[in-house]
């Protein structure tokens, strides 16, 4: 029988790196009485470069030390992991619901788009991956899906390039074969695209519907907590807690863009 003391317990999301911290965001927004704990893995980002293997023996590590954090839902909130690694989640999660951006993103493009011409942007190894589409054509098998490898945009959010030409240079070399599609949205398949919703917004027109990973799975994630009976419901002011792999600094300074306010402390593990 869940408790009041069951729904004070934090959600648990997880990325490689900073990235996740749109999700959390999104989160505050959606859902401002849940605590969080957030894990970002600053000592070996990118994922994006590493083998299947690997990129599952660090997302149990991350796993497992979540779950000893009590938890009560973890979000993977890194595409990479998600693509590749999801089911070790799952397997480690038993009873603790498991939600992923892939999931949460595929659910909103299929549900968005009414052409059922739905383009994905994100890393190499997400679009390589061919994750996105495969969820996309299970949840509907109609739809054409037009993928698009855009590796500069993790380095430019980064950088704080948000709206400068190269930017937008850069937006407009990589969207031109996806808009030369006609599709009728586009899939931000990364956890830094965000960022960047207002130069993209500009360069793929007002035809086109742009489907938030991070705002899509906050939503996704409240309505799991609702059917589940975990949603807090008041109480003391929701807490947040960010944990890191490796020396905060750089963490704190382009986390405090990614998440739009102070971090506070951030602590860190070493494995």
């Amino acid at each position: 029988m869940l408790t009041t003391a069951d729904a004070a317990r934090p959600i648990g999301v997880f990325d490689s790196g900073v990235g996740g911290l749109t999700v959390v965001r999104a989160l505050m927004e959606r859902l401002p009485l849940e605590n969080i704990i957030y894990f970002g893995d600053t000592a070996r980002v990118p994922y994006g470069v590493k083998s299947v293997a690997t990129i599952e023996q660090f997302t149990e590590q991350i796993t497992r030390f979540l779950l000893q954090r009590d938890v009560k839902m973890l979000i993977i909130a890194c595409n990479t992991m998600a693509a590749v690694a999801a089911h070790v989640v799952h397997r480690l999660a038993r009873d603790v619901p498991v939600l992923d951006v892939i999931e949460a993103g595929a659910r909103a493009a299929v549900a968005e788009s009414s052409g059922r011409r739905i383009g994905v942007i994100g890393t190499p190894t997400t679009i390589n991956s061919n994750a996105y589409a495969r969820r996309i054509h299970a949840l509907d098998p109609t739809a054409r899906v037009y993928s698009q490898a855009c590796p500069l945009f993790v380095p430019l959010v980064e950088e704080g390039w948000l709206d400068h030409e190269v930017t937008r240079l850069t937006a407009q070399e990589y969207l031109r074969p996806v808009l030369a599609e006609e599709v009728d949205s586009l899939v931000l398949g990364c956890t830094h695209y965000p960022l960047l919703k207002p130069l993209l917004r500009d360069v793929a027109g007002p035809a086109v519907k742009l489907i938030d990973s991070a705002v899509t799975t906050a939503e996704f994630a409240a309505q799991r907590l609702h059917h589940e009976g975990l949603a807090q419901r008041g109480g003391a002011p929701a807490s947040y807690h960010y944990v890191v792999s490796d020396v905060p600094l750089r963490f704190q300074t382009i986390g405090e863009r990614f998440l739009g306010r102070s971090l506070g402390q951030v602590e860190k593990v070493d494995w």
